[in-house]
C-alpha cells in the first residue's frame, strides 16, 4: 500500500516550526534591525523579558498544539478500537470504518487494511457456509438413494434364504443380512446428524420433569431388554424429582441412543443399571459389556455418539463416559 501523507512527520514538522522560527526571527530582527521601545534603544534588560516572552509563547503553543493532535489521534484510534470491539460484544463480524482517502495517513492505512481484512472474513463465511449446505444436502441425498441398493441386496438375501444350501452358506447369507442391518442404521444416523446440525431438527427447551422422561424411556425400552435377556437394575425415584431446561425429544434421543449402544455393544455383559440421582441432578447408564477401548464389530464411525453429544452441548449438558474391561459408566448431568 502506498503511503501517501505521514501523520506524525507532519506533528513534527509544526513542532520544529514552533520551536526554531521564533527564536531564528529574533535573531534575525536583532542583528539587522533596530528596533526602539518607548522611543528608548531596547536594553538588556528588555531584551530578556522579550526572549522569556517568547519561550512561554513557544511552550505554551507547544502544550496546546501537543494536547490537540494527541486528543485527535485518540479520538481515531478509539473508533477504530470500537470497531474492532465490535465483533466480541454482538458475536458477529464488526462494521467497516469510514477511511478519507485524500489524506491516507498512518491510521487510514491502518483503517483501511482492517475494512480488507473485515472483507476477507465475510467472504470466507459465506464459501463456508455454501460448502456447508452443499456437504449436507450431499450426505442427505447419498444416505437417501443408498437405501434403495440396500433394499435390493436384502431381497435377494431372503429369496436366497429359501434355498436350500450349506449351514456354511446360510451363517453367510446371515452375516449379509446382519452388515445390510448395520449399515442402514449407520445411514439413519448419519442422516440424523447432517439434518441435526443444519437445523432441521428445531431445538425448542421447556422445563422438563427428567425423572418422569427417564422413566418413560425406560418402560419403552423395557420389553426390548427383556428380549434379548438382560437383567435391568433401576433407581428412580417415585415422588422426588429434578427439572433442566432441556428439549424433552432430544433428550430422549439421548437417552435412546445410549440404550442402542447398549444392545450393540455391551448386549454379551446382559446386565444394565440406570440411576436418577436427585441431589446430584444426573442420570446414570451403566453395562458390563467390553469397554469402549476393546474392538467390536459393531462399533461405527461414533456419529450417534457425535449427534448426542451435540445436543447435550446445545441443552448446556454433558457427558461423562468412564470404561474398562468390565463395563461402561456414563453420567449425564449439567455442563
Amino acid at each position: 500500500m502506498k503511503q501517501t501523507k505521514s501523520l506524525f512527520r507532519h506533528f513534527l514538522k509544526g513542532h520544529f516550526l514552533f520551536i526554531f522560527l521564533p527564536p531564528i526571527i529574533l535573531i534575525f530582527l536583532s542583528a539587522f534591525i533596530e528596533s526602539p521601545i518607548n522611543g528608548e534603544e531596547l536594553n538588556a534588560l528588555n531584551l530578556f523579558y522579550v526572549v522569556l516572552l517568547l519561550f512561554g509563547f513557544i511552550i505554551v503553543a507547544f502544550v496546546v498544539i501537543s494536547w490537540i493532535f494527541f486528543l485527535r489521534l485518540r479520538k481515531r484510534l478509539t473508533r477504530l478500537q470500537e470497531a474492532m470491539s465490535f465483533s466480541a460484544n454482538h458475536n458477529s463480524f464488526p462494521r467497516p470504518i469510514s477511511v478519507q482517502s485524500d489524506r491516507m495517513d498512518e491510521i487510514d492505512q491502518l483503517g483501511n487494511s482492517f475494512n480488507w481484512m473485515i472483507q476477507q472474513l465475510e467472504d470466507s463465511r459465506k464459501r463456508e457456509h455454501e460448502e456447508e449446505l452443499l456437504r449436507h444436502r450431499l450426505i442427505a441425498n447419498l444416505s437417501h438413494d443408498l437405501r434403495t441398493p440396500l433394499t435390493i441386496l436384502r431381497g435377494h438375501v431372503t429369496r436366497l434364504n429359501k434355498e436350500s444350501m450349506s449351514l456354511e452358506g446360510q451363517n453367510s447369507l446371515t452375516e449379509m443380512n446382519h452388515t445390510i442391518t448395520r449399515v442402514g442404521d449407520l445411514m439413519d444416523d448419519l442422516l440424523s446428524y447432517t439434518l441435526l446440525t443444519s437445523g432441521k431438527h428445531p431445538f425448542r427447551p421447556t422445563s422438563t420433569d427428567i425423572g418422569r422422561l427417564v422413566r418413560a424411556s425406560v418402560a419403552a425400552w423395557y420389553p426390548v431388554f427383556e428380549e434379548k435377556e438382560i437383567l435391568i437394575e433401576v433407581d428412580l425415584p417415585t415422588e422426588a424429582t429434578f427439572y433442566w431446561e432441556a428439549d424433552p425429544k432430544w433428550m430422549t434421543r439421548v437417552l435412546d441412543n445410549l440404550f442402542q449402544n447398549i444392545l450393540r455393544h455391551a448386549a454379551e455383559g446382559k446386565y444394565v443399571n440406570i440411576v436418577v440421582d436427585v441431589e446430584k441432578e444426573q442420570i446414570t447408564v451403566a453395562d458390563r459389556g467390553p469397554g469402549m477401548d476393546n474392538s467390536s464389530y459393531e462399533r461405527g464411525a461414533g456419529i450417534g455418539l457425535s449427534t448426542s453429544n451435540y445436543m447435550l452441548k446445545k441443552m448446556k449438558l454433558k457427558a461423562d463416559f468412564t470404561s474398562n474391561d468390565s463395563g461402561t459408566r456414563v453420567a449425564i448431568g449439567r455442563s
